[in-house]
């Protein structure tokens, strides 16, 4: 059999290439490691008191870090695939963010002068970043595991986009025990840590994202 023939019978044989799904890969990704780094916040720190559940502090905390969750995921998602472009995730990301800004700022304004310093700041706005950072690291290695399945030809958006996701997921996490109410200091200091996360995937992305 000549090699020509061979290639041809071989390729026609194949049958089309396994399709790889993000939901397959990405959520448990993010569950497994949003467990992990939710026993170390309750285990370390503990969870809030049942009473905080009354007031809106830790529901917008949720609120959102779980719709960066999502944003992050889509972004993910698309830059997962060769050659697919991540814009309109990139904006969807971009618009949480400024949702949460835009009421950060408004809470600020409505906060009397005594009281903003406070609002902004806590007690523990040295804390709050770093934390999340840390969080984020057993969530961020399940999240590249993820990513190693598809193939990224960006590597560092891409490695960005699993940091996020991970930044995300950690301060989800973090809010659990988080005791911080106003949304200032949730539009200033959880996105700080959450663009930390990112700012390491995109480091980390060229090294562990290659193929």
């Amino acid at each position: 059999m000549k090699t020509d023939d061979l290639i041809t019978m071989i390729a026609n044989q194949a049958g089309p290439a396994p399709k790889v799904s993000v939901v397959n890969r990405l959520v448990p990704a993010g569950i497994v490691g949003g467990l992990i780094a939710a026993a170390i916040v309750l285990g370390v720190l503990g969870l809030i008191p049942g009473t905080m559940f009354a007031e809106p502090g830790p529901w917008i905390k949720i609120g959102y870090a779980g719709t960066l969750v999502i944003a992050a995921g889509w972004l993910f998602a698309r830059l997962g695939k060769p050659g697919a472009s991540g814009k309109q995730a990139t904006s969807a990301v971009i618009a949480v963010v400024l949702l949460m800004a835009m009421a950060g700022v408004l809470s600020y304004l409505g906060t009397p002068e005594a009281e903003r310093a406070a609002a902004l700041l806590g007690h523990s706005w040295l804390v709050c970043p770093w934390a999340i950072l840390a969080l984020s690291i057993p969530v961020m290695a399940c999240s590249f595991w993820a990513m190693r399945g598809f193939a990224p030809t960006h590597l560092t958006y891409a490695g960005a986009a699993c940091g996020l996701f991970s930044g995300s997921v950690a301060a989800l996490a973090y809010a659990l025990a988080c005791t911080e109410p106003a949304a200032p200091f949730i539009a200033v200091w959880y996105t700080l840590g959450i663009a930390l996360c990112g700012s390491l995937g995109a480091l980390l992305g060229p090294k562990f994202l290659r193929w």
